[in-house]
């Protein structure tokens, strides 16, 4: 699609000062980073939120769950109640919706997304649309979280046994019975929500009004093009510097739905069409966007971190190409299975398979690889040998063991 002469851009940012726009966006250019605090606190949580606007959830807990990883990233260790209560007590500073994947967002987000609701039709995938159609049971099983909830798909189950069905597959989860994706498609409408998880990562759907802060639940639905424009400016804030593709799936927005609210902030001043150096296509800079000098970071990566879920956005920024190896054969994987990139001063420049051995109580590193520019090996295993001795303390285990896969295997061991 050709650049329009409002859109077209008007000066040029060098791949460094990209990365480093980036990196501040999202958190990794403040003293509290590398200068962690004793006890990470709540107010560093919402800070961290209002930074970055979301954190992606997912199943997978052969390390911790993503949404864990984020924070500990940022600042360090920090007591995982923080989350907890963050996202499962009130006041409520997150709650859980579809943003980009299954997602906690603040409150004021997920008012953001009730377009999203409303238009079930068009934006659920097939099984949850469908679901919608057996009216007496979407009523019956709402009609029983309102009555009883908070409860999880298996405790609604239980109580109405005569209505769940046979059990089949929706197109995003198999062996959900029909109870099951009712409360799906009523979560999709907004019409339940999430109280929180349990321990086995199970939702405990309530109804809104009992979860959300008052006003937010109270709240009139803001006007679709407004909340649209609003999710982009969170998005652009995240990212610093971005394409408009990257901006859009910050939360899976389509090219049409992203389009007039980017050029939007172009017009009000909030975004600035640039060119970043080796980029095929223009990008935007925030207005409020921090280019600091030089950025001194730390950290492990979740796959489903922020700074990296957009995977080309990955590689033009660093020229780190990263694929999720979870649902490759074993033996067709090149990295890994669950492989973090480690983030060291401006670029990713290692990656590590990483397994927490709760049993054994220890932090079992499966391969190590380093990228193939990098020149002091040595500092590179050093240094991520701190980070994961830090990260095994975080986790409750007591050791680090590498074992012989990667080319940084060799140093990583010798440094632990």
């Amino acid at each position: 699609m050709p650049v329009s002469r409002a859109d077209a851009p008007t000066f040029g940012l060098t791949l460094a000062a990209a990365r480093r726009i980036a990196l501040a966006a999202q958190g990794f250019a403040e003293r509290s980073h590398r200068e962690p605090p004793a006890r990470p606190s709540m107010a560093h949580l919402q800070r961290m939120i209002d930074r970055i606007g979301l954190l992606q959830i997912d199943s997978v807990n052969v390390l911790t769950r993503a949404h864990h990883m984020p924070l500990f990233s940022r600042v360090g260790p920090y007591d995982l109640d923080l989350l907890a209560r963050a996202s499962g007590r009130q006041p409520r500073r997150l709650v859980e919706y579809w943003a980009h994947e299954a997602s906690f967002v603040p409150p004021e987000t997920h008012r953001l997304l009730r377009w999203r609701m409303a238009r079930v039709a068009e934006e659920a995938w097939g099984g949850i649309r469908r679901a919608g159609d057996d009216v007496a049971v979407i009523d019956a099983v709402e009609a029983e979280v309102t009555a009883h909830g908070p409860l999880t798909a298996v405790e609604v189950e239980r109580r109405l046994e005569h209505l769940a069905g046979e059990r089949q597959g929706n197109g995003y989860a198999w062996n959900w019975s029909q109870v099951k994706r009712a409360l799906e498609y009523l979560f999709f409408c907004g019409r339940v929500t999430s109280a929180g998880r349990t321990a086995q990562f199970e939702r405990r759907y309530d109804i809104p009004q009992r979860v959300l802060p008052p006003a937010i639940a109270a709240a009139p639905d803001p006007e679709p093009e407004d909340a649209i424009r609003d999710l982009v400016r969170i998005a652009a804030r995240a990212h610093g510097v971005a394409t408009a593709p990257c901006l859009r799936d910050y939360f899976r927005l389509s090219a049409p739905q992203a389009r007039p609210a980017i050029a939007d902030l172009v017009a009000s001043g909030e975004l600035r069409p640039v060119r970043v150096e080796g980029w095929d296509r223009p990008a935007y800079l925030h207005a409020d966007a921090r280019r600091p000098r030089a950025v001194d970071a730390r950290a492990l990566l979740s796959p489903f971190d922020s700074l990296v879920f957009r995977r080309d956005r990955a590689e033009a920024l660093w020229g780190f190409r990263y694929r999720i190896e979870i649902y490759v054969p074993r033996d067709e994987r090149v990295h890994g299975y669950y492989v973090l990139p480690f983030l060291l001063g401006e670029r990713l420049v290692a990656r590590v398979d990483l397994k927490a051995d709760r049993g054994a109580g220890v932090l079992r590193v499966q391969a190590a690889f380093v990228e193939a520019d990098v020149e002091d090996r040595r500092r590179v295993a050093a240094e991520l040998a701190a980070e994961l001795r830090s990260m095994a303390g975080w986790l409750g285990l007591g050791d680090v063991a590498v074992a012989d896969r990667g080319d940084l295997a060799g140093a990583l061991r010798a440094a632990v």
